[in-house]
C-alpha cells in the first residue's frame, strides 16, 4: 500500500505512514450507515447549492414539508455531527473486526489484528505524536544527565578519596618531607621523615631523606647513629645496610664500612658483597723466629702496611714486595681496598726474631808478661766479622777490623775486640792486657 500523502510505501499492518506520519485511510466492512451518511451529504450539497425563492412563504412552505416529511428530509451537517459519525463508524468496524478474528481463529488475527493500545496510540494526531516524541526524547536526556551527574559524582569522590589516602601514604609523607627539604625547611622535613618511619620502618627512603637532613645540618654523628639504631633492630635488613654505607662513602667515612658489616649474617654480607672488603692474608703465621724472615701480603685490592705500630690508611706503604723481618720485633699492620674503595680492617700480625749471637770473641794470648815477641789472634766464627782497639777504649764497627794475627807491641797493652753478626748484633766485649819486655 502506497501512502496518499507522500507516496511511500506502508508495510502490512501498519496505520501511519513512516516517512510522514499521516494515518492510512481504513476501508471498513460494509456499513448501511455509509449510505445514510453518503445520502446526508449529498442532499445538505444540492440544497446548499439550490437557487433560495425571494418569498418568504415559499421559504416557510418548504420547511414546514421538511417537517411533515422527515424520512425523505435532508439538512448540512456540522463538522462536529461529521467527525461523530466517523467516530461511530469506525468502532462498527473494529467489533466487526473483532467478531471475524473470532470466528476464523489465529490465522484471520495474524494480518488484521492489533491490541487496543497500539490502535489509540495509532489514532493519535501528528501534534499529539509530536508531543509525546519530544518528551521522550526529554526524559531520555535527563535520565543520560542524571547518569552522568552520579558518575561524575562518584569519580570526583574516588578522586578525592584517591587524594587523602596518597597524602596520607607512606609516599605522600615521603613527598612532603622532600618538598620541606628542598625548601631547607629542615624541622618540617624531620618531622615528615619520622612520620614516614613512623608508617613503614622497614623501608630505607625515609631514612636517607632524614640523613640528608642531618648532613645539611652538620650533625653527622645523628645519621650514623640513626642508621645504627635501625639496623640494631632490624639485623636482617639489607636495604638499611646499604643505605649506612651510602651514608658513610658519602661522607667520606668508607672505612667504617667494613667495622660496620663484621658480624653481620651470610645473607646480609651476600646482598652486601660489592661493600665487602675482606682483609689481607698474611703467608707466615706470626710467631718468634731465630732467622731473618719474610712475610708476603695477598688480598683483593689494594694493599696498605705499616711496620712501626701505626693504623694504616691509603695513604701508608703500598705493598709490592714481600716484606723482610729482621732480628727484633716487627708489628705488620695492613688493609685491603677493594674496587669501590672501601678499606678493609685491619689485619694485625707480630713477629719477633731473635738470631742466636757467639758469646765474646775468643782472643790468644791469654793476658800475661811476655819477653819474646808474640802475635794477637782472634777466632772469627763464620759469618762475624771481629773488631778491635788498642787504647783500652769499646771497639765498634768503626774500629779497626780484624784480618789477621797482630803483632803484640812492647809495652802494656789493653787490647780489646767484639764480634759483628751480619745483621750488626754485636757481642760482649774480650779484653786482654799485655806487657812486652823483650830481653
Amino acid at each position: 500500500m502506497k501512502c496518499a500523502n507522500c507516496g511511500a510505501d506502508i508495510p502490512a499492518g501498519m496505520l501511519i505512514c513512516p516517512d510522514c506520519g499521516t494515518e492510512v485511510q481504513m476501508v471498513p466492512d460494509y456499513n448501511p450507515l455509509d449510505d445514510v451518511l453518503t445520502r446526508e451529504v449529498k442532499g445538505s450539497v444540492e440544497d446548499v447549492t439550490r437557487p433560495l425563492p425571494n418569498s418568504s412563504g415559499q421559504v416557510y412552505q418548504q420547511r414546514n414539508r421538511s417537517r411533515q416529511q422527515p424520512q425523505n428530509s435532508t439538512r448540512v451537517l456540522s463538522q462536529g455531527e461529521l467527525d461523530r459519525i466517523r467516530s461511530n463508524q469506525m468502532r462498527t468496524s473494529q467489533k466487526s473486526n473483532y467478531r471475524g478474528r473470532d470466528a476464523v481463529g489465529e490465522e484471520r488475527i495474524r494480518p488484521t489484528g492489533r491490541d487496543t493500545r497500539t490502535q489509540q496510540t495509532n489514532y493519535r494526531t501528528p501534534d499529539e505524536r509530536r508531543r509525546q516524541k519530544a518528551l521522550r526524547m526529554q526524559q531520555a536526556k535527563k535520565k543520560r544527565r542524571n547518569t552522568m551527574i552520579v558518575i561524575m559524582v562518584i569519580l570526583a569522590a574516588v578522586g578525592i578519596s584517591g587524594i587523602l589516602l596518597y597524602q596520607n601514604s607512606y609516599s605522600g609523607t615521603l613527598n612532603k618531607a622532600e618538598k620541606a627539604y628542598q625548601s631547607s625547611e629542615y624541622s618540617k622535613a624531620i618531622r615528615y621523615y619520622n612520620l614516614a618511619i613512623a608508617k613503614d620502618n622497614t623501608r630505607a627512603t625515609a631514612y636517607v631523606g632524614l640523613s640528608k637532613v642531618y648532613i645539611a645540618q652538620d650533625e653527622l654523628d645523628k645519621a650514623e647513629n640513626m642508621f645504627l639504631n635501625a639496623i640494631d633492630s632490624q639485623p636482617e635488613n639489607a636495604d638499611l645496610y646499604e643505605a649506612l654505607a651510602q651514608f658513610y662513602i658519602k661522607t667520606d667515612q668508607a672505612d667504617k664500612i667494613s667495622g660496620t658489616l663484621d658480624g653481620s649474617s651470610k645473607n646480609i654480607l651476600k646482598e652486601m658483597s660489592d661493600y665487602v672488603s675482606d682483609m689481607p692474608e698474611f703467608s707466615l703465621e706470626e710467631g718468634t723466629y731465630t732467622e731473618v724472615q719474610q712475610v708476603s701480603l695477598s688480598g683483593n685490592g689494594k694493599i696498605y702496611y705499616t711496620t712501626d705500630g701505626n693504623e694504616p690508611t691509603t695513604d701508608s706503604k703500598l705493598y709490592t714486595e714481600p716484606i723482610l723481618i729482621e732480628d727484633g720485633t716487627v708489628v705488620i699492620k695492613a688493609i685491603c681496598v677493594n674496587k669501590k674503595g672501601i678499606p678493609s680492617l685491619v689485619a694485625t700480625k707480630t713477629y719477633q726474631v731473635e738470631i742466636p749471637i757467639e758469646d765474646a770473641p775468643a782472643v790468644t794470648p791469654s793476658t800475661g808478661q811476655y819477653t819474646s815477641a808474640t802475635q794477637i789472634s782472634i777466632t772469627v766464627p763464620e759469618g762475624y766479622t771481629a773488631y778491635y782497639t788498642m787504647d783500652n777504649t769499646t771497639p765498634t764497627t768503626a774500629s779497626t777490623q780484624y784480618t789477621g794475627p797482630i803483632d803484640m807491641p812492647e809495652g802494656q797493652t789493653i787490647f780489646s775486640a767484639i764480634l759483628v753478626n751480619k745483621n750488626g748484633k754485636t757481642t760482649q766485649v774480650t779484653k786482654r792486657n799485655y806487657v812486652l819486655n823483650l830481653q
